[in-house]
């Protein structure tokens, strides 16, 4: 599968990040594609991916593959917010990691997913979170993919101040990459993903996972020469070298209920 520039560049971040934490379980919540579980997976971690759309649930079944032959990934077709089956959920996770969810959140569950992790998390364990950022960036794709908020530094910090959680890192993803091709992201999604825009918020949460957009979820196999990880790592560096950037449209943010911390 060819991936898309940013997220190429969100799983080159995410691979050093992980590898500082060593291995262990995680528990992803909506994986969608699964492409931050399958990264975990060939780290050497072994975990659960928490997916409530049964059509992406089973795509992920088949994606797992041989890892989840082995006994180390498992899909769960449930709601981690209020989950049918609780005890099918590991009681102690070293990490639990949600990818473009929590902008799909009111007020009210945005806070119950931190409880829902306190409950979760080992004792030394690990939140980690990429959400849409740079509030000025508000456009069509948030709109059909069924967003309540785009996140600030600012605003993470206040969340995570007022859930009683650490916050241990913090960095702007994909600039400036993504900023310089938003405008044709926009138009893509505007003439593919529009009439999503009447449907109602679950719905266009729920599709979310398992968007089809030409040129922005889907590509021609050529298109692999240019969007692969080798090519863009230079790109990879100068996302690193602007993660302070607060035109950032990615946040990676990182913590964990306890003593708060300066994020480095």
């Amino acid at each position: 599968m060819i991936l898309a520039p940013g997220t190429i560049l969100q799983r080159l971040y995410l691979k050093d990040r992980i590898a500082r934490l060593g291995r262990g379980t995680f528990i992803e919540v909506g994986p969608g594609e699964g492409h931050l579980s399958n990264l975990l997976l060939e780290l050497g971690w072994s975990g659960v991916g928490i997916e409530r759309d049964m059509e992406s649930a089973s795509r992920l079944r088949q994606l797992a593959g041989a890892a989840g032959a082995g006994g180390r990934y498992t899909v769960l077709c449930d709601d981690w917010l209020r989950p049918r089956e609780p005890d099918r959920i590991p009681r102690r996770a070293d990490l639990i990691l949600a990818c473009m969810v929590l902008e799909h959140l009111d007020d009210a569950d945005e806070r119950l997913y931190f409880r829902r992790c306190e409950h979760h998390l080992g004792p030394a364990g690990i939140g980690a979170l990429l959400v849409p950022a740079c509030e000025q960036a508000w456009g069509i794709e948030d709109v059909v993919a069924g967003h309540y908020r785009r996140y600030s530094k600012d605003r993470l910090r206040f969340l995570f101040s007022g859930m009683g959680w650490r916050l241990d890192h913090l960095a702007g993803l994909t600039y400036p990459l993504s900023n310089l091709l938003l405008p044709l992201s926009n138009w893509l999604v505007a003439r593919a993903e529009s009439h999503k825009s009447v449907m109602s918020m679950r719905d266009r949460t729920l599709s979310s996972g398992r968007r089809k957009v030409p040129g922005k979820t889907l590509f021609p196999r050529i298109a692999g020469i240019l969007s692969n990880e080798i090519s863009l790592y230079p790109a990879h560096l100068a996302q690193m070298i602007f993660r302070d950037s607060e035109s950032a449209l990615v946040l990676y943010a990182e913590g964990g209920p306890g003593i708060q911390a300066g994020a480095n």
